[in-house]
């Protein structure tokens, strides 16, 4: 009887010590995905700090040398690629928002520094929304026009290659800031880029052909004494830039 009394004891004991590694496991595993989920919420609410080289300019920018933007394309618009048009020695920032004369939506290039709570998710588990350049969005949201920051006096060079078909005075208030530059792209007849809050060369005229990021369309013009620059959240002046946007070529009426 005793041993009838062990053998039965047996079973039911090793029972025990399989459902206590279970218990172990399933605790293990619960613990392990406590973690994760802390983790995962201090990096999503946790504040982001930019890098200063990244929206700061250096101290000693305003005496870099005036050279030509290397190329960089920093958005596009269907057949249209937008080449940054200062040089990468004097952009302080780059942000998008919307215009309300008609521009068209633009495809930014790189990362949004200043992405919302739920991208940073999506980028922390999935990857994605990296490289180069930065950019920001600013207030109002979207994206049909690209502010480039650059110090005032700045050289601004054009965007695309094509040809100049107007430069019109730049007006705010009823009062002349610099020039608008017109360019039909030579990818997209039916376009025009825009490229304004700058002052225009001497040199160029309409009908001159321009090449991205080597023809010279003026210097960036000082627009802080009369509006408040959202760029200037993201950098350490007055948020001065040259705009650009792409818009449909007005139709002329048949004669």
């Amino acid at each position: 009887m005793p041993s009838s009394r062990l053998a039965g004891r047996r079973p039911v004991e090793r029972q025990r010590a399989r459902a206590a590694r279970r218990a172990r496991r399933v605790a293990l595993l619960v613990l392990l995905a406590a973690v994760f989920l802390v983790a995962l919420g201090l990096t999503a609410f946790s504040p982001r700090t930019e890098r200063a080289s990244v929206i700061i300019p250096r101290p000693s920018l305003a005496t870099v040398a005036q050279t030509r933007p290397t190329p960089m394309i920093v958005a596009l618009r269907g057949p249209v690629s937008l080449q940054l048009p200062v040089s990468q020695g004097r952009l302080t920032a780059i942000g998008y928002h919307s215009a309300h004369d008609g521009a068209l939506s633009l495809k930014p290039i790189g990362h949004q520094a200043n992405e919302g709570l739920v991208q940073r998710i999506v980028h922390g588990i999935f990857g994605g929304g990296g490289g180069a350049p930065r950019w920001y969005q600013l207030g109002g949201g979207g994206t049909s026009a690209i502010d480039v920051g650059a110090p005032v006096g700045s050289d601004a060079y054009s965007p695309v290659d094509g040809t100049v078909v107007a430069i019109r005075p730049f007006v705010v208030e009823g009062k002349t800031y610099g020039s608008e530059i017109d360019i039909q792209p030579q990818t997209a007849p039916s376009l025009v880029v825009a490229v304004t809050q700058l002052v225009a060369d001497p040199a160029l005229t309409v009908g001159t052909a321009v090449v991205s990021g080597a023809t010279k369309l003026g210097r960036v013009a000082d627009l802080a004494a009369i509006e408040r620059q959202a760029l200037a959240r993201y950098t350490n002046d007055a948020g001065n830039h040259v705009t650009v946007e792409v818009r449909a070529a007005p139709v002329l009426a048949a004669g």
